[in-house]
Parts: C-alpha cells; structure tokens; sequence
C-alpha cells in the first residue's frame, strides 16, 4: 500500500482532465491504467513508467518560451523533472523551472494541469550508469517568469538557457515527436484558449 495514498491526488486530477485531442484521450486512459497497476509510478523506482513534470515557461507577453539545451536529448527542449515520490506535480514543475534555468520567480498561469501525454525515453547514460528505455507519465503545467531576470545553466543536465519566440521553437527543438505532438498542440492550445 506505500505511496498508494499519495497517487490519489494526481489520479483525481487527471480524471477531471478533459483531454484536449485524441493523443491526450488515449494517453490519459493508459496513464490511469498505469495508476491502477502499479504503486510505485511516483518514483524512479518503477523503470517502466514513472510521472514527470513538464513546464512550458511564456514571458509576460506570451511572446517567447523559456528552453534549454538538454544534454541527454541533445536539443532544445521545455523545462521539467522527474516527481521522485512528490505528488504536488506543479510543485514539481515549479522547482524544475528555478533548478534548471536558474530563475527565481515563476508563476503559474493556472493551476491545473495544461497537457497530458506519455513521452518515450531512449535508453542513456546518467551519471555513469545505464538507464534502460522507459516511459514518463508527464503532466504540463503553463508558467509564466519574466524574461528580463538573469537565467544560468544547470550544468549537468543542460548547456544552454534562452527564451525562444514562439515562432521559433519548432525550428530550435530536433526532437520529431515533442514538436509535432506535443509543443505544436501546447502552442495550439494557448491560442484557442486566448492565453
């Protein structure tokens, strides 16, 4: 029963969600199949799906998004961690944001969740050791920070910190899936909803 307490949260919340395309409906039906499963999806501990958090960080003008150049991925890519047991996923995404772009205040534009999807991870090296492929169960969170504080790297996992105008970010990110999947219906998204 450990950590099935701290899942109910999250499970609720996703159950609320109401997925925005039929990527996010079939995700969001495989991820609450995955809660019912297993009882250990909050942590690394599961090697074949655990949650994250994903931000997608907009200036004050939801002109530009705030991105990093991740080490693993080798691209340009939004801002987010792994929940390592804590349940308060915006939390999560939250000290991501400050972690890795090294920005102090961060904000959430709505506290709920803003997207919902399973990303692949391919099999990696991380701090010497093998990481087999797995899944990450992400929920993403809309932030905002504004783009004049000082922003620094996080060197061991990322090489890079910048805003990107929105109309750039498909061009700056090389990973095919994310941008057709996920920031393409991110940016969508926002637009339908007026943010």
């Amino acid at each position: 029963e450990k950590g099935r307490w701290k899942i109910l949260n999250i499970k609720e919340q996703i159950e609320k969600y109401i997925p925005y395309n039929e990527q996010e409906a079939s995700d969001k039906e495989l991820i609450l199949e995955y809660i019912n499963t297993f009882d250990d999806v909050l942590t690394r501990e599961n090697k074949m799906c655990h949650f994250t958090a994903s931000n997608w960080i907009v200036n004050k003008d939801r002109t530009k998004v705030l991105m990093i150049y991740h080490n693993i991925y080798k691209s340009w890519a939004w801002v987010g961690g792994h929940s390592d047991g804590e349940n308060n996923l915006l939390q999560v995404a939250i000290k991501e944001a400050k972690e890795e772009t090294g920005i102090k205040n961060v904000k959430p534009i709505l506290d709920d969740i803003y997207s919902l999807e399973i990303v692949t991870v391919n099999g990696h090296i991380k701090r010497g050791k093998y990481v087999a492929s797995h899944v990450h169960l992400n929920l993403t969170y809309l932030l905002e920070a504004d783009e004049k504080e000082e922003i620094t790297i996080k060197e061991d996992e990322n090489s890079g910190v910048k805003w990107v105008p929105i109309g750039e970010i498909l061009n700056e990110s090389n990973e095919e899936w994310i941008k057709e999947n996920v920031y393409s219906k991110i940016i969508e998204k926002m637009k339908k909803d007026g943010i």
